[in-house]
C-alpha cells in the first residue's frame, strides 16, 4: 500500500501527518505501507517511523551515483537519507520531464544496486485507450524498461499500472478494465521471465484511488496493491485504504 505526496507537504506537516497516521497502522498486519515524501522531507518522515512498520520512499532518481547533475538527487542519496523504496517513471515523469523506457531503466538499475526497491510505472493515455492500443503501449514500456533486467533484478521489482487518464482526475478505471491490464502486465512477464517471476511480481494499481473504491480494486486477483496519490495525504483516508 503505497502513498506518493507528490509535492506536498512541508517537514512540519510531515511529522504531523505521522503522528496521526501512525496509531491507525499501529497493529495493522500482511500489508507493506510505503510512503513517498518530497526529497527534501525524506530524512524527517524517516525519523517520524522509526520502530514502524511504515516504510520511505522517493519519488524520482537519477541514474548516476554523482557528478555535474545540477538539481538531481542519487540513489545511494536516497538510501542514505532513509528511503527504502522509490518510484521510477511516473506518468508525470514521462509527461512533464521527458521520462523514456530507456530512463526508467537506467534508473531501475540504479536503484536496486543501492539497495533501494522500484516501484516501476506504466500505463497508458485516454486517446490509447480509445483507439485500442492499451496492451500495445503496456507491451512497449514492458519491453523498452522492464525486459532489459536481468532475472534477479526483476524478481527485486514492483510495477505499478497506473493509467495516464485516471492520474489526478477523479476517474478510476473499473475493476475489470485494472484488472484486465494487470493480467497482460503478468503475461508480459511471464513470457520474458518466466511464470514462477510472473507469480511472485506484485503489481500495485494506482489512479484515483480512494477508501471507497479500494477493497473492490483489491478483490481482484491480479491486483496486489495500491499506488495513492491525493488520498494519501490526509492520514484517516490512507489509514482507512491500508486496513481495506
Amino acid at each position: 500500500m503505497a502513498g506518493n505526496w507528490k509535492m506536498y507537504k512541508t517537514a512540519p506537516e510531515t511529522c504531523a501527518f505521522f503522528e496521526k497516521f501512525r496509531p491507525l497502522v499501529e497493529n495493522t498486519e500482511g500489508r507493506e505501507i510505503v510512503i513517498c515524501p518530497t526529497f527534501v522531507n525524506i530524512p524527517a518522515a524517516a525519523k517520524a517511523v522509526e520502530g514502524s512498520r511504515i516504510e520511505i520512499g522517493g519519488q524520482n532518481l537519477y541514474w548516476k551515483n554523482e557528478g555535474a547533475f545540477t538539481g538531481e538527487i542519487s540513489a545511494p542519496m536516497l538510501a542514505a537519507a532513509g528511503a527504502r523504496w522509490v518510484i521510477i517513471g511516473h506518468s508525470e515523469r514521462r509527461q512533464y520531464f521527458g521520462e523514456t523506457d530507456e530512463t526508467v531503466c537506467m534508473k531501475t538499475v540504479a536503484a536496486l544496486a543501492a539497495g533501494l526497491k522500484p516501484i516501476v510505472c506504466v500505463g497508458e493515455r485516454l486517446e490509447e485507450r480509445e483507439s485500442g492500443r492499451t496492451e500495445a503501449v503496456l507491451a512497449a514500456q514492458f519491453g523498452g524498461g522492464i525486459a532489459r533486467l536481468s532475472p534477479e533484478q526483476f524478481a527485486a521489482i514492483a510495477i505499478a499500472y497506473e493509467p495516464v487518464w485516471a492520474i489526478g482526475t477523479g476517474k478510476t478505471a473499473t475493476p475489470e478494465i485494472a484488472a484486465d491490464a494487470h493480467a497482460f502486465i503478468r503475461s508480459q512477464a511471464a513470457s520474458l521471465f518466466g511464470a514462477g517471476a510472473a507469480g511472485s511480481l506484485r503489481i500495485l494499481y494506482g489512479g484515483s484511488v480512494k477508501p471507497d473504491n479500494t477493497k473492490i480494486l483489491m478483490a481482484k486477483d491480479d491486483i496486489d496493491g495500491v499506488l495513492v496519490g491525493g488520498a494519501s495525504l490526509d492520514p484517516a483516508s490512507f489509514a482507512s485504504i491500508a486496513n481495506f
